[in-house]
């Protein structure tokens, strides 16, 4: 007989590696902003900093405190009805008693497939959207599965960490950009004695790989942050069935991905399982493995 387990250990660990992850981005900017301070003219480097800087946090703020909005927008999703849409208005009045989070905005979106996401940088500022094919396909317990799943992102403070990643792996891209772009404008400038041409190959390595590898992270924080929200999800519902048959429901449908194509790219690790479905698990994956994430469930 399998393990069981507790899931208030499962939503500690994985916190525990998601701010392990993000140490690895921290590292990699500071060894690139390392290389870069030797190897570029200090006052261009501070002005073009300063200007990227300003610019990535007014990005940054609009985005952060609108973010609710924007992801609502984005998917052209509509707010629920009290009529229509009463089994899902129910389903997250209950989930918000469980959980003790303020109720969220509701939100219908139309799409034949069984999905549904969080959004907004607080508990207090939090919507939660549904898709059509998930009220048509789910039962009570699923649907309230599902939500709990969504209400343990907001929980948990998903949407607000995942904001300051992207903006580390932001600039991350950025600083490696200024670095490359500044090799063009120093021409053919001697570099001084042999160290100054071996940190100059290790910025250019760092350079290109850094934006790549950072990517790797934010993707695997992801992934770790998906553990998470089902261990809180089964908190709340204590009926960890509900969003383990939810997540086979979601294995075994197919749907063409005319509804997707609407959708930008940037919301894929917001919904609960991958809107653009690709067909093998790999290090580019917004996602865990369906599978394993039913097995971790069913052991809770």
């Amino acid at each position: 007989m399998a393990e069981k387990l507790n899931f208030d250990d499962e939503i500690a660990k994985n916190k525990v590696k998601s701010f392990f992850l993000m140490l690895v981005v921290l590292m990699v900017i500071i060894a690139i902003g390392y290389v870069v301070s030797v190897l570029v003219n200090p006052a261009y480097s501070f002005i073009i900093f300063a200007f990227s800087i300003i610019f990535s946090i007014g990005y940054v703020l609009i985005s952060y405190y609108n973010s609710d909005k924007i992801t609502i927008w984005s998917v052209g999703a509509k707010p629920a009805s009290s009529i229509l849409h009463r089994k899902l208005i129910h389903a997250v009045e209950n989930m918000s008693l469980a959980s003790g989070l303020p109720m969220p905005k509701v939100y219908v979106m139309h799409s034949q497939e069984i999905n549904a996401f969080a959004s907004g940088r607080n508990p207090r500022n939090a919507v939660v959207c549904v898709t059509t094919g998930a009220l048509d396909k789910l039962n009570k317990e699923e649907l309230e599965g599902v939500i709990a799943h969504e209400m343990g992102h907001v929980a948990n403070f998903d949407i607000r960490f995942a904001t300051l990643v992207a903006v580390m792996v932001g600039m991350v891209s950025i600083i490696a950009e200024i670095f490359l772009r500044s090799l063009w404008f120093s021409g053919n400038r001697d570099r001084e004695g042999k160290g100054k041409a071996i940190l100059l190959v290790v910025g250019i390595i760092l350079a290109i790989v850094a934006p790549i590898v950072v990517q790797l992270v934010q993707l695997a924080i992801s992934r770790k942050r998906e553990f998470g929200a089902d261990a809180t999800g089964v908190k709340f519902t204590r009926y960890p069935p509900g969003l383990a048959n939810a997540l086979r429901k979601i294995k075994r449908e197919y749907v063409p991905s005319q509804d997707t194509k609407r959708y930008p790219k940037a919301v894929a690790p917001l919904f609960i399982s991958d809107p653009f479905k690709k067909k093998f698990q790999n290090l580019f994956s917004t996602h865990p493995d369906i599978d394993t994430r039913i097995k971790r469930i069913e052991a809770m």
